[in-house]
């Protein structure tokens, strides 16, 4: 059966702050650990009022020390705002406090504003375009030293750590078949080239050091409650969000509103329908089926679950109620 795990913006919900988010993020991570998902994975983004991961290996840390068994890494690190030495000292320290536990999950874009890019500093002339010698430069600190290797990631060398390719394109999925990585695809808010991206990534996968064979996790909003309407309800807190951040009014995640698409305009309408079409919303009946019939379409091996909830209660319930439906069809399977 498909695999499930979560996906983390620790966001600062309206009236609340940082410490809070941070807080119910290491209380969620533990929450998942006890129903069994796989793996928790927190994302890079920058100027953004309403996320607190910026500080993502940070977090990753804070995650990992309060936890025990669950993986814990990033889907995703934006390679193009840092040199890849220092994220592999950065993820090869996280690995050497937490043995076997660490993910690696890289993106090419910059998880922010061209403004924001420019103040992180790295070399802008370059950015995205080295990409992939940024990845293979990068998992090439992550081998054992060499004789007279005059660079060494320390800690980072012989740690081995997972290397995924994070990708909303089909580019992703070229340069991941290519040499040979998972791959994660961020159907959860930008699904539109899904379908050709998972064709070009199984059918042109090469076998490598790491995996013999295509592995491939994709990005569900899932927003599970009682009943389908108090589903329903939660949700408008994401559709409110993606609607502020596409009209340039970015901030912390509202509360839910009843009602909230009933007077959107009908541009807004369209572009929620598009953005955020890979979400199950509903009772537990209504994710069974949802969750069953997302994986029969596209064959996903593991499902990286997000929920943007603005009360942490309703959001730890979503993802047991998650785990409950996901529980029966393994048992049905």
């Amino acid at each position: 059966m498909t695999a499930l795990s979560v996906l983390d913006l620790s966001p600062i919900v309206e009236g609340s702050n940082a410490s809070q988010s941070l807080a119910n993020s290491l209380d969620l991570a533990r929450h998942a650990e006890r129903l069994g998902y796989k793996r928790y994975w927190l994302a890079e983004h920058h100027n953004m009022p309403g996320i607190a991961s910026a500080a993502t290996s940070v977090v990753i840390a804070h995650v990992a020390s309060g936890t025990k068994t669950i993986r814990v890494g990033a889907g995703g690190i934006m390679l193009p705002n840092h040199s890849p030495l220092v994220i592999a000292e950065q993820f090869g320290t996280l690995n050497a406090l937490h043995p076997g536990r660490i993910d690696l999950g890289l993106g090419r874009a910059p998880g922010t504003d061209m403004a924001t890019a420019r103040a992180l500093r790295r070399n802008l002339d370059a950015g995205a375009d080295n990409f992939p010698q940024d990845v293979v430069e990068l998992m090439g600190y992550f081998q054992p030293a060499e004789e007279g290797q005059r660079i060494r990631a320390v800690p980072g060398e012989g740690e081995k750590v997972p290397v995924w390719i994070l990708g909303s394109s089909l580019y992703g999925a070229q340069l991941a078949a290519m040499l040979g990585l998972p791959y994660a695809f961020a159907s959860h808010f930008a699904p539109a080239e899904l379908d050709h991206a998972l064709e070009i990534y199984r059918s042109r996968f090469k076998p490598s050091e790491q995996l013999d064979k295509p592995y491939v996790m994709l990005g569900l909003n899932v927003f599970a409650a009682p009943t389908d309407a108090e589903a329903r309800l939660l949700f408008t807190s994401l559709q409110q969000a993606f609607v502020n951040l596409r009209t340039g009014r970015a901030g912390r995640l509202p509360p839910p509103v009843e009602n909230y698409d009933r007077d959107l305009d009908p541009m807004a309408k369209t572009m929620l329908g598009q953005a955020l079409s890979c979400a199950v919303v509903g009772e537990p009946e209504t994710v069974r089926q949802g969750i069953d019939a997302f994986v029969r379409r596209t064959g996903a091996d593991e499902l990286m679950v997000t929920a943007q909830i603005f009360d942490h209660g309703a959001r730890l319930r979503s993802f047991e109620i998650l785990a409950e439906a996901h529980k029966s069809l393994s048992q049905a399977a």
